[in-house]
């Protein structure tokens, strides 16, 4: 995966690593800070994906409870 995050937002970036590791935990994914150059395409699209349905599941929480705002994550 990509050290370096796309966004701008420090709060946001720090959010979303922080989202990344506990995902790979989760999934039993030994992910580390630097290069993970040993994990497989298949590895990280799962990280990847599994990131995506959880801030999905989150956002539809959200909405249907009524709150705006920032994710739980």
């Amino acid at each position: 995966m990509a050290s370096k995050s796309t966004t701008n937002i420090p709060e946001s970036r720090d959010a979303l690593d922080n989202m990344k590791f506990e995902v790979a935990r989760e999934l039993g994914i030994n992910l580390k800070q630097g290069y993970n150059g040993d994990l497989t395409s298949r590895e990280n699209g799962y990280v990847g994906g599994y990131m995506v349905r959880k801030m999905i599941e989150d956002y539809e929480k959200q909405a249907a409870s009524g709150q705006n705002g920032r994710a739980s994550w």
